[in-house]
């Protein structure tokens, strides 16, 4: 009798022991869109980020280690509370294996620990905050496109070789706005710069004009823009009104993209110069995929909408590779595999989750430059990736240099 129960417990144990493999081998293997759909960053991520998901699955075949590739989304209506909810939800509950997009930086760094809790994947490709892969860097994360420190560091080191050594800040009130700020000031100092103020505003500002006319009392040359999709239209625009150009003053928005662009349009925006990994006429391969998303979409992707393409394809490849789609093994094989695709050529994801890609100084076309709707800008300089992203050392992440 004691052998059968002896038996039984050492075999409850066994199946205890293998519950987090067997849940991680379920029937399919699930991607969650977490993202924007229809707020301030919906046209630069959202319903965008949806079809470039759904073009990756449908490009890797649909299936992976016999298993459907399926795609859940949700809106997170940029509220922290309910991004997190959804995320642990899926986890929890539906099976999610990965979930990708999340453009607010204040719900990606709560997802860095729930991924981590849960053996799961969280890769934020929208947002920008560089603390998810310095001091808040997690093992479960992978920072996939940009962030703050790489786009700020291309716009001030060019504005100020211009001149520009005297700045005003206008910026969204969280996480991604402070760290647009914080990282562009450190660059603003180091090139010899001054900051003379800075004015903080809600998410979804439809008002600037307070705020443009501080940083017009302020008489710095420049003008930083530390916010994203609708405000940076907005903003930039009433900066025109306000004649800041016609003064003399740079403008500069370094987390700016084409749709943005686009919204504020070349007779306002002409001249400013952008940070981007990716334009849509850089390749051949990027042509025929911005033909496709244009497509379905009705215009060109962003720069987020198109990486978000990549690293969907670099995640599966590593399912495959490790014939599981377990996270830390899947992990593992994303830092191992070089990273290749139209908008990145022999990139890395790094040991703090950062991935290593070459970025691109570009500055907006005037009206007669462009050819059509979308011929928006064009590539002045190009940075490599290992001068574009802050170095390893100086990041802060726990996990650097743990064996």
């Amino acid at each position: 009798m004691r052998y059968v129960k002896a038996a039984a417990a050492a075999a409850f144990a066994c199946v205890l022991l293998s519950v987090p493999a067997a849940f991680a081998q379920n029937n399919a293997v699930k991607i969650g869109v977490l993202d924007d759909m229809a707020g301030p960053y919906a046209e630069n991520t959202g319903p965008g980020d949806v079809a470039s998901v759904k073009f990756a699955i449908a490009d890797f075949g649909g299936s992976v280690l016999g298993r459907p590739i399926e795609l859940v989304s949700a809106d997170f209506q940029s509220k922290v509370d309910v991004g997190v909810g959804i995320a642990r939800r899926w986890y929890d509950n539906e099976d999610v294996d990965m979930v990708i997009g999340i453009p607010n930086s204040a719900i990606a760094l709560a997802l860095v620990k729930v991924a981590e809790e849960k053996n799961r994947i969280v890769m934020p490709t929208a947002a920008a905050t560089s603390e998810l892969t310095g001091k808040s860097c997690g093992s479960h994360s992978i920072h996939w496109i940009y962030d703050t420190y790489g786009q700020g560091k291309t716009i001030v080191q060019a504005l100020s070789k211009q001149g520009g050594d005297t700045w005003f800040f206008i910026t969204v009130d969280y996480a991604f706005g402070l760290a647009v700020e914080a990282d562009a000031t450190k660059f603003i100092k180091d090139a010899g710069g001054k900051v003379l103020g800075s004015a903080r505003h809600p998410l979804n500002s439809q008002d600037f004009s307070s705020y443009v006319v501080q940083a017009q009392a302020s008489k710095a040359k420049g003008l930083m823009f530390a916010n994203g999709g609708n405000d940076i239209i907005n903003g930039v625009k009433q900066a025109a009104e306000f004649g800041l150009v016609k003064q003399g003053v740079r403008i500069s928005a370094p987390l700016m993209q084409f749709p943005d662009v686009h919204g504020v349009g070349l007779k306002t925006a002409q001249g400013l110069l952008m940070a981007s990994p990716f334009y849509w006429d850089m390749n051949p391969e990027a042509r025929t995929f911005t033909d496709r998303f244009t497509k379905e979409m009705g215009r060109p992707p962003s720069f987020i909408q198109a990486g978000t393409y990549g690293a969907v394809l670099h995640y599966l490849k590593a399912v495959k590779a490790a014939g599981t789609d377990e996270a830390k093994a899947v992990l593992a094989q994303m830092k191992k595999l070089p990273i290749n695709d139209f908008m990145t050529k022999n990139g890395q994801v790094r040991e703090d989750g950062r991935v290593i890609r070459d970025m691109y100084l570009m500055q907006v076309k005037t009206p007669e430059e462009s050819k059509s709707a979308w011929d928006l800008a064009k590539i002045v300089a190009t940075v490599p990736g290992n001068e574009a992203f802050r170095p390893l050392s100086e990041g802060g992440c726990p996990l650097v240099g743990r064996k």
